[in-house]
């Protein structure tokens, strides 16, 4: 079947491309810069500050602002932060006293001419109970202490505003209406129900293709297992068709894969754009149709009724032998995915992009194989040594995360790439999304899969086989990501840095325990596979 082969190359490619997002996020709230100075009285996280804000009495809006390293925390709870007027300063950089008396109200003022902390002072002397400081672009400007400025004497709060919500409230103030605000900053929970729903999703997924994978290998090794005891010409022929539309990583391939991944991971930082992020949507629908239709033929041919239509084929130009069932519901997922990418910006959006997303990585784990453990370990060290480097080294050189800009869409105008699991935060005050890389669930579930291959061959129960030991070694490494993720307030993490050494280290142990490391290292396979192979390992 042409058609599938040609799925199989293209995911395969699509798989290594969509590499370069693979990393767990929540979005961070709390931001840590320790290039910035600290100390007494300077030594504050950056927050992000609500801003909610009422004209003449009547709910207006709500304005998002961040913490300065110096001054008083802010209040975390909306309830009990105070409701002030909001004035504005004369003159308007806050570098002198202000002509205007105050009695308690925030004072709005604008950036330059002057320190933060001098801006802070002179407002706190003029009687004010709070600072909002505009900056002079749409950005959020970390406001730190310069050499040699007491600040321990600073007691209002200091936030600071992009320059549109800024320019907003100053032209309301002098339209002569009273304008009233409030300031706090409200901490995220410990843990959020989305991502239970995201680590629940993303293990489904790989069980899901693990047992796909396993049934197809075992369905082929008893056919062939039948043909070899019939001596029959047809061995060949099976092994030819079999093969077709899977393709086998090797160690250099293995290699390749994480190089090819860098270079586009850098053409995405060094080209995002709106337009560049419209060119990965029209790939990764192109992968989605293919990754549903897949699944979905798949599904409907457990039924007997569909099972004839998916029997039944017709020669397509180019295309060569193509199902009836595959025609009929071809045009079903194209225009799922049209549907989505037109409507990819609404708030219901993220349903579409995981149901395709997921049938995507359905069908790559179906198609791409690791032959062996040897394979397995090179392909996921090289990844785990990629994730290290693009979220955390990659700082060094480019002053910036390249994984987390690209992943968030940074300078794009858009949410994010698609290349990406996500599920709103229920929960969190501060909204967003909990998302995972496809890259952190394809190639940790490469191993896995393999793992459920191995068993079902060499004909193992579940309690003496590796796919038990994998897949529990995949969903405790997630777990801890998702820990470390809480732990660090949002900020991103590479999910394999957590996940890889579970996988590998249980395979490692389990197979040096049993005595099988070497056929899992080296040929990955039992010497022969089994006619009476199990449906699905045992319990005992």
């Amino acid at each position: 079947m042409i058609l599938w082969k040609s799925l199989g190359c293209f995911s395969f490619v699509f798989g290594l491309l969509l590499y370069s997002a693979s990393f767990v996020s929540a979005g961070d709230i709390v931001h840590h810069d320790d290039s910035l100075p600290q100390r007494p009285g300077c030594n504050n996280n950056f927050v992000l500050v609500k801003v909610p804000t009422r004209v003449n009495g009547s709910e207006y809006t709500e304005f998002v602002g961040v913490g300065a390293r110096f001054g008083p925390t802010l209040e975390s709870k909306e309830k009990r932060a105070t409701l002030i007027k909001l004035a504005i300063a004369d003159p308007p950089d806050c570098c002198s006293t202000p002509k205007n008396k105050l009695t308690g109200e925030v004072i709005l003022v604008h950036r330059g001419k002057c320190s933060f902390t001098t801006k802070t002072k002179v407002a706190e002397a003029a009687g004010a109970s709070a600072i909002l400081i505009i900056n002079n672009s749409t950005d959020l400007f970390k406001m730190v202490c310069e050499k040699g400025e007491n600040v321990l004497d600073i007691t209002i709060p200091v936030v600071m505003l992009p320059v549109d919500a800024g320019r907003s409230l100053e032209d309301i103030v002098k339209s002569n209406s009273i304008v009233t605000l409030q300031l706090y900053s409200p901490k995220r929970p410990a843990v959020d129900v989305a991502e239970v729903f995201l680590w629940l999703m993303a293990v489904g997924t790989i069980l899901c293709a693990s047992y796909w994978s396993a049934w197809t290998v075992r369905e082929e090794a008893i056919e062939q297992d039948k043909l070899l005891k019939d001596g029959s010409d047809e061995l060949l022929q099976l092994s030819t068709t079999s093969s077709r539309g899977v393709v086998e990583v090797t160690v250099i391939s293995a290699i390749l894969f994480v190089v090819v991944a860098s270079c586009f991971l850098i053409m995405l930082y060094k080209l995002m754009s709106f337009w560049f992020i419209e060119v990965l949507v029209v790939l990764f629908c192109i992968g989605g149709v293919e990754g549903l239709q897949t699944c979905l033929v798949a599904l409907l041919s457990c039924f007997r009724w569909f099972r004839r239509f998916g029997e039944s084929y017709l020669k397509v130009p180019i295309l060569g032998a193509v199902s009836y069932l595959t025609l009929a519901i071809c045009p079903f997922c194209i225009a799922f995915a049209v549907f989505w990418a037109v409507k990819r910006q609404y708030s219901y959006a993220w349903i579409g992009q995981d149901i395709l997303g997921i049938s995507l990585i359905i069908t790559v784990l179906q198609i791409v194989r690791v032959p062996n453990l040897k394979v397995g370990f090179v392909l996921l060290s090289c990844a785990f040594m990629y994730d290290i480097f693009w979220v955390f080294v990659s700082k060094w050189w480019f002053r910036e995360s390249v994984m987390i800009v690209v992943a968030r869409g940074d300078r794009s105008g858009e949410d994010g790439i698609p290349m990406l699991l996500k599920i709103p935060r229920m929960f969190d005050p501060w909204g967003g999304y909990s998302i995972i890389g496809f890259g952190d669930i394809i190639l940790p579930g490469l191993l896995v899969t393999f793992a459920l291959r191995y068993d079902w061959l060499a004909n193992k129960r579940l309690k003496s086989g590796y796919f038990l030991g994998a897949m529990s070694a995949y969903g405790l490494g997630l777990l801890i990501t998702y820990i470390a993720l809480n732990l660090m307030d949002g900020h991103g993490q590479p999910a394999l840095l957590y996940i890889v050494p579970f996988i590998l280290g249980t395979l490692f142990v389990l197979g040096h325990k049993r005595g099988d490391l070497k056929t899992l290292w080296t040929t990955g396979e039992p010497d022969r596979p089994c006619p009476h192979v199990r449906l699905q390992p045992q319990s005992s």
